[in-house]
């Protein structure tokens, strides 16, 4: 006999449906478990397969990474000639003077800080599409 999901995303195994997912419980998903998504956790891996993720769901029809460059400079004072990877950087640690020779604690801070916007952009963008 088929049992309900329980919550979306889930299977009635209780194991994590990542195709059933919204992008924001997707990346809510890699942002726990990046290691299970790309093993070592760095800046650069994490970056890379949001990239990576941004074009094949735009090659797809899906939305992807669109407006997330613009989305930063609109809420943070960063200048449009940055790639959205340097501009996170700066968000981060705007006092810094070498964004890419990062400490351990620095990269982690930014990783941070990167899904903490990344979360709220997919919000505002989740709202808009649902017109709230």
């Amino acid at each position: 006999m088929p049992v309900d999901n329980p919550k979306p995303g889930r299977q009635a195994s209780g194991v994590t449906n990542l195709i059933d997912m919204s992008e924001r419980e997707y990346f809510a998903q890699f942002a726990k478990r990046t290691g299970m998504f790309i093993g070592h956790t760095t800046l650069d891996g994490v970056t890379a397969f949001m990239d990576g993720y941004g074009l094949a769901a735009n090659r797809h029809g899906g939305p992807g990474l669109d407006g997330w460059r613009e989305w930063l400079m609109a809420n943070h004072k960063v200048s449009q000639t940055l790639a959205w990877q340097a501009q996170i950087r700066l968000i981060a640690l705007p006092d810094l003077e070498r964004l890419w020779d990062l400490t351990p604690e620095q990269e982690a801070h930014v990783i941070r800080v990167l899904f903490e916007l990344f979360d709220t952009f997919l919000a505002e963008r989740e709202g808009a599409a649902s017109g709230s």
